[in-house]
């Protein structure tokens, strides 16, 4: 704690204000009231004249007051100005009148030194400790031989109250330090732990729009270009080959029907219809002959190794990348007469291909949208690596692979 004058007014208590100073205040203010009281009935039951009864109670009640009004307020708010160094005088005034008055009274130093110390920079509370230590010795060489004390019997006693004094000031900034230290890191706690709450509740809301955004791509948005697409060719065959067209419109409302299952299950975060009742090889199967009913292409879809029951996590990672992969090929794979999907399963984990012979492009990172870079991010999560080659006229392949402790986790029979 730094001491600063009484003029220069400045707070100390930025961390420690008034709501965590009266925590702990209720305890100063029953030792005070203690020290009034036992002070008081001393001074009332002492011998002597009336005066000596009447007027040293009456300034040491006058500290009550005093104390409520100013002195508590300037020392749980911690701060330094004039008002200290008036309540200070003051005080130390009231416990001189009252000492001058029946030497008893010097037992009110308990709470006086305190008060002195709580309200004061140490300096000056030192200050005014010692003229509050040295009163009694005043009142001893002024009227000792009527009490029957002398200076040199009283003077040892004052010195090492004040010493003690300059101990408890010591041991009491101290602690007061101490606890404002420890309230301002309880402070910086509060506020870190808030801000933490607050980035992680926009990291989840982050995220959960980002699995929207996916699950809106690799569901709703492929789906509709499939209707779209069903429509419109049933549109051109509708004169010339009924049949078809009739064949393709009942194509466009099995998507339909499955997008808003889709839609219903994403929503809920529930399995994919496509997964349900049936492994991934399947599902796998089934997106091919849809690519197949919708395009004509040539699709080949094989399994290569022993079928493994994977966790749902990544059978679902791994239908979206088809999807997603299946999407790029029925919107860019211009001139492409031929798709081989295949799904490896090894003792490394299991990998998935999708590849077809289209025109290709060049992978500078410019044509890579939404839905690769989703996919990426899909396959990330699961701890596998998804990658896409292609070259000019050789066509694109898009390549999963996820590791065998990726598999090791939930196990979901496929």
């Amino acid at each position: 704690m730094r001491n600063h004058s009484p003029g220069e007014g400045s707070q100390t208590g930025a961390y420690y204000g008034p709501e965590s100073g009266t925590r702990w205040f209720g305890l100063w203010d029953g030792f005070f009231a203690v020290s009034y009281l036992v002070t008081a009935i001393l001074l009332f039951l002492s011998s002597g004249s009336q005066v000596s009864h009447s007027i040293p109670i009456a300034a040491l009640t006058l500290t009550v007051p005093w104390y409520a009004a100013v002195g508590r307020t300037l020392m749980i708010e911690d701060t330094y100005g004039p008002r200290n160094l008036v309540f200070a005088a003051g005080l130390v005034a009231l416990f001189c009148v009252t000492t001058a008055f029946n030497l008893i009274g010097a037992f009110a130093l308990f709470a006086v030194i305190p008060m002195l110390i709580m309200s004061l920079p140490m300096g000056w509370a030192v200050v005014l400790a010692t003229v509050a230590n040295l009163c009694p010795v005043l009142v001893v060489a002024f009227i000792g031989e009527d009490l029957g004390l002398s200076v040199l019997g009283v003077l040892p006693i004052s010195l090492l109250s004040i010493a003690l004094s300059v101990l408890l000031g010591l041991w009491i900034k101290r602690v007061v330090r101490q606890s404002k230290g420890r309230g301002q890191l309880i402070e910086e706690l509060r506020r870190s732990r808030e801000r933490v709450a607050r980035l992680s509740h926009e990291a989840g809301i982050s995220a959960e729009r980002e699995r929207l955004a996916r699950e809106i791509h690799d569901t709703l948005a492929q789906g509709l270009t499939s209707i779209i697409s069903l429509v419109q060719a049933a549109e051109s065959e509708v004169r010339e080959a009924p049949d078809q067209a009739v064949h393709h419109l009942s194509l466009a409302g099995r998507v339909a029907k499955e997008s808003l299952a889709e839609a219903r299950d994403f929503v809920a975060a529930l399995t994919p219809p496509a997964l349900r009742g049936g492994s991934l090889s399947q599902a796998v199967r089934r997106q091919a002959e849809g690519l197949i009913a919708e395009t004509g292409l040539e699709v080949r879809c094989s399994v290569m190794g022993e079928e493994k029951s994977l966790p749902m996590a990544v059978s679902v990672v791994l239908l979206r990348t088809v999807q997603e992969a299946i999407a790029n090929v029925r919107k860019h794979a211009k001139q492409a007469r031929t798709v081989d999907v295949i799904v490896v399963f090894d003792q490394g984990g299991v990998r998935l291909l999708v590849r077809d012979d289209g025109e290709g492009f060049t992978p500078d990172g410019t044509q890579e949208g939404y839905g690769l870079r989703g996919m990426q991010a899909r396959v990330a999560e699961i701890d596998g690596v998804a990658s896409v080659t292609s070259s000019p006229g050789r066509g694109t392949t898009v390549e999963v692979s996820v590791p065998m402790t990726a598999l090791t986790g939930e196990a979901v029979s496929g």
